[in-house]
Parts: structure tokens; sequence; C-alpha cells
């Protein structure tokens, strides 16, 4: 069974490193695949939620902070050296490999488990945008395979486990904002408090 799954694994890999590339495509996911090409976009995202998101906007910032820091550490430091995965593009010889192949482990991606850990999280408290969060990640995602650093069940996995995290972080602050809430309506009644979907 496990052998059947990889080679599933190693198929769907091929089919989206081979069969799907294209030119344009290999200018396109080198680029999104890039995590410095964001950086802008990042603070830009972030100066809107602590300048213009209200109280909400700025928990929202600085909880994103702490998800991310979470995850990239659990994936990065702990998920990669316990399972030991190697990479595909030092595996196959005659992967399309559009970035550099480092020798780091392959299982999870950081980038899904990142990537889809905020878009839950922001969707749990911008629901209105949902769709624009999980497009992202998964444009992020499926970049992965496509350059060659990543199966797909190492980005599936990855974003499982983001998912899971995002959640997890979503769900602990709206009990602090429900507990802060409480406390605060005792003294006013106008309270800007978290809604959650």
């Amino acid at each position: 069974m496990l052998e059947f799954l990889y080679q599933l694994d190693v198929k769907l890999l091929y089919f989206i490193n081979h069969t799907l590339s294209n030119s344009l495509f290999d200018k396109l996911f080198p680029f999104i695949t890039e995590v410095k090409n964001w950086y802008i976009a990042y603070i830009i995202l972030f100066l809107i939620l602590i300048f213009k998101g209200g109280r909400v906007g700025r928990i929202a910032a600085v909880a994103m902070i702490l998800l991310i820091v979470t995850t990239d550490q659990f994936s990065s430091f702990f998920l990669k050296s316990l399972v030991g995965r190697i990479r595909p593009c030092n595996v196959f010889p005659d992967l399309n490999v559009l970035v550099t192949c480092t020798e780091s482990f392959s299982f999870p991606s950081s980038h899904a488990v990142n990537n889809f850990g905020a878009a839950m999280f922001f969707t749990k408290i911008f629901p209105k945008y949902k769709w624009s969060f999980f497009i992202v990640a998964t444009l992020m995602a499926l970049s992965r395979p496509y350059v060659g650093v990543h199966y797909p069940s190492d980005v599936i996995g990855g974003a499982l486990i983001g998912i899971l995290f995002g959640y997890i972080f979503a769900t602990i602050l709206k009990y602090f904002d429900n507990y802060f809430s409480q406390r605060h309506i005792k003294i006013t009644n106008k309270y800007e408090r978290i809604e959650f979907k």
C-alpha cells in the first residue's frame, strides 16, 4: 500500500513538473515560490492591518507573526528532521529543477504549512476574503512540485498541518477576545469584537 501511494505521488509529481510545464509557468512559479518576492506584499498587509484594521486588525497582525513563527519552526526544525524525506530534486535527475535544490528534508513543505496556516487563520477573521487567501496559498503550494523541490504529498500534508494550526490559533484568539470583551463590557457597551465564521 505504501509503495502504491509513493508511486502515485511520483506520477503526480511528474505530471505537475513535466506535463504541465510551459514557458509561462517556468517564469511564473519560480517567482511565486521565492518568499523574498512576497516581502513587500507581506509588509503592506501588515501595515494595513495595523493602521486600517482597527483593534481586530492589530490583534490579527500580532497573532499572525506568532502563527508563522510557530508553524515554520514546527515544520522546518521538527517534522522535517523527524520524517527525514529526501527532496525529489535530489532523487530524480530528470526533474525540471527551476530553483536551488537544497539538502534539507522534504516533508512537509514549510511553504504550504505557513501559507495555509495564514489562509485558515485570516479566513476565520475576515471570511469574505477567504477565496483570496486560499488561492494564494494554493498557488504557493503548487509552485513547490512544479519547480521540482517537493513531492505533491509534501504540500498536501503541509496544507493540512497549516490549516490545523491556523484553526487552533484562531480559536485561541477567539477565546481571549471573548474573555477580554466580557471584562470590558462591564465598563462600556461599545466594544469591537472579532466575529468568527
